[in-house]
């Protein structure tokens, strides 16, 4: 009998039809079971199987990706990826994702859409873009043994593909891109592949992962805990994009492309930070990416950021962890009879998350974080982290304000709502205290396929 991917999320608390006839499971054994795999084994997740896909292919693709990235692709080999960044002429991301290297003229790019889509539409450089999303099967492995449980999987060796290096493996007749990175900090691999083809790669690595005691991730835990539990601010669910407020031209394209751009069309704005997007947009020296930006070369955002790269009043991302007798304070007034509730504080943004697969929409939720009554940067991404209990969110502060220990004090409720004062204190970053760099893991040590 056959093995069918869509048969076997049976044991999903809700399944989520993204991308046509491709479920996805919102999540399997509750988010404190899900998440835990990659601790003492791996979590093994699919849900970016719709993830938006886009080739850059010509002579020029290198020329294309510098006068558009933050990054430089000159060096790219065949084997390499980038962590792809472009920003507005203010700094301020506009997207980011991966961008692989696939042939000698064609480069991969990952969620960097639908801003390569515009800028590929007005650039006459010799280069051309091939939509692929929804062509290629994503299947992510991440934890600590997320290498053996491949390798038992496809029978294969595979120590050699080091940190942000991919390699295309045979199996049974199918070619598997095997990449390695990591959305823990830990080992962690993504798998690529034909879709037609997913069935049958799945079943083995899902084989695989039992033997190891792997767990599954849903859509819903990997959206945020490991994001904010691990220190990875993330597009969208982080923070919005400024399609919209990047020029008349860009904006046009959103516009008239409703079909790529929904992540920022339909946004909804939450949280005590109200409509004030400019304090919800975020540069690269805010999320930690400075490391990527190279100015050796013309991109959007270039001398902004030159100006920002000292500026000793730029904010910083840190974690915030909140104050749990606050929380509690804002959690009872839902049971006061007569008085008005604030927003929802119970769970990790649950409601919101399925009010946006509903109504096709993306919701923001920021909150303003003080200093004595001063605004000095925003909250975002708050979750229960369950495996610390607390509960946690990343902060984009003031960098005089990012030391461990500093009190804060975080305003809760959307203007118009009852809103209540919670006190907030800059905890360690990243707040996984077992965390490990993909990139300093000695997979030479981890035990080969015998």
């Amino acid at each position: 009998m056959a093995f069918n991917y869509n048969a076997e999320l049976k044991d999903a608390t809700l399944l989520i039809n993204f991308g046509g006839a491709f479920l996805q499971a919102y999540e399997f054994e509750g988010p404190k079971k899900d998440i835990s795999g990659y601790r003492t084994s791996a979590w093994i997740n699919t849900c970016l199987t719709t993830s938006p896909v886009y080739d850059v292919v010509g002579p020029d693709a290198v020329k294309f990706l510098n006068s558009i990235c933050v990054n430089d692709f000159t060096k790219l080999t065949i084997k390499g990826m980038r962590h792809a960044i472009l920003c507005n002429n203010k700094g301020q991301i506009l997207t980011d994702g991966v961008c692989i290297r696939i042939a000698e003229d064609r480069y991969r790019t990952y969620w960097l859409t639908p801003v390569i889509n515009y800028y590929m539409s007005v650039t006459d450089l010799n280069v051309h873009g091939e939509d692929m999303t929804g062509k290629e099967y994503f299947i992510q492995v991440d934890g600590e043994r997320s290498l053996e449980i491949l390798e038992n999987a496809f029978q294969q060796d595979l120590h050699d593909i080091r940190f942000a290096t991919h390699r295309q493996i045979d199996v049974d007749g199918k070619k598997v891109e095997i990449i390695r990175l990591s959305m823990t900090g830990d080992l962690g691999y993504e798998l690529h592949g034909n879709i037609s083809e997913f069935d049958e790669i799945y079943e083995k690595v899902w084989e695989a992962g039992q033997k190891f005691g792997a767990t599954r991730l849903g859509l819903h835990n990997y959206s945020l805990n490991n994001h904010t539990e691990c220190g990875f601010p993330n597009i969208n669910l982080h923070y919005p994009l400024p399609w919209f407020e990047s020029g008349e031209n860009m904006a046009n394209f959103m516009r008239e492309n409703p079909a790529i751009s929904y992540y920022n069309l339909c946004r909804v704005l939450r949280g005590s930070v109200g409509d004030d997007l400019e304090s919800r947009f975020v540069n690269p020296y805010e999320t930690g990416c400075d490391s990527v930006i190279r100015f050796d070369h013309e991109f959007p955002g270039r001398e902004a950021l030159l100006k920002l790269k000292d500026d000793p009043d730029r904010r910083t991302v840190v974690t915030l962890e909140w104050n749990a007798e606050d929380v509690g304070a804002v959690f009872a007034t839902m049971f006061r009879p007569g008085g008005q509730p604030t927003d929802d504080i119970s769970g990790s943004n649950e409601v919101e998350f399925v009010e946006n697969v509903k109504n096709n929409c993306f919701i923001y939720k920021a909150d303003r974080v003080q200093m004595d009554g001063k605004d000095i940067g925003i909250s975002t991404g708050r979750v229960i982290s369950y495996y610390y209990n607390a509960m946690i969110s990343l902060g984009f502060i003031n960098k005089k304000y990012a030391v461990e220990g500093t009190e804060l004090t975080l305003i809760w409720g959307t203007p118009g709502n009852p809103q209540m004062p919670v006190r907030v204190k800059v905890a360690r970053f990243p707040y996984n205290k077992e965390f490990v760099r993909n990139q300093d893991v000695d997979v030479d040590k981890i035990p080969r396929l015998k």
